[in-house]
């Protein structure tokens, strides 16, 4: 049986621990071990939280949510990490996922390996647990508007104030042209053709909860 959709954690079966990276970033979008699916991590409101930001097979529902009035909520956008904390000493995140398989939410953690790898242990009641390796494919995540103004999250360095310009009677130079956006590049919050998902500290679910 697997713990998640789009997670792929093995609730029997063996789970082989790993030495966790120093100093590594768990956010960004992760490809899952079977490739369905990428999963968006980010800081929000002091925790991590992790959800569906593209998929193989567009158009999934959550169709074993006990609650008939998610059944038919998309999967794309479904958040599958949630509020998960750091543990301290340890670059490790413990929390919960959601199973959209059987509808069902599990404690898990999430570890950094590398800047590239994390790794993926959710457990059923405290035993049964296995995990799995996502493999990144888009950048770390840095602190949006939504996240820096968020519960617990590290205040940004304040730079200086940059100089005036100085003033010249030469001709200012014709600007140079703006470099292409990389594909699903959006502004923090902002939603796209390609990316639309956008901050997922924004979605409903994550923004509006309860600590």
């Amino acid at each position: 049986m697997r713990l998640a959709l789009y997670t792929g954690l093995i609730l029997a079966g063996g789970y082989t621990c790993l030495t966790p990276a120093l100093a590594a970033d768990p956010t960004g979008d992760w490809r899952v071990a079977d490739g369905v699916a990428n999963i968006r991590v980010a800081q929000c409101n002091g925790s991590m939280w992790g959800a569906v930001s593209w998929e193989k097979q567009p158009g999934g529902r959550d169709e074993n949510n006990p609650d008939v009035s998610k059944k038919n909520r998309p999967t794309l956008g479904m958040v599958t990490l949630i509020d998960m904390k750091k543990k301290p000493g340890a670059d490790q995140w413990e929390g919960q996922v959601y199973n959209a398989q059987d509808g069902q939410t599990y404690s898990a953690t999430i570890t950094p390996s590398g800047p590239d790898q994390l790794e993926i242990k959710g457990c059923v009641m405290g035993f049964l647990c296995g995990g799995e390796t996502w493999t990144r494919v888009g950048p770390p995540i840095p602190l949006s508007t939504a996240n820096a103004m968020a519960k617990g999250a590290p205040k940004q360095p304040t730079g200086a104030a940059p100089k005036a310009a100085a003033t010249t009677t030469a001709a200012a130079p014709a600007p140079a042209p703006a470099a292409p956006k990389a594909a699903g590049a959006a502004k923090p919050g902002q939603k796209s053709a390609t990316d639309p998902v956008g901050d997922i500290c924004l979605l409903p679910e994550i923004a509006g909860f309860a600590h």
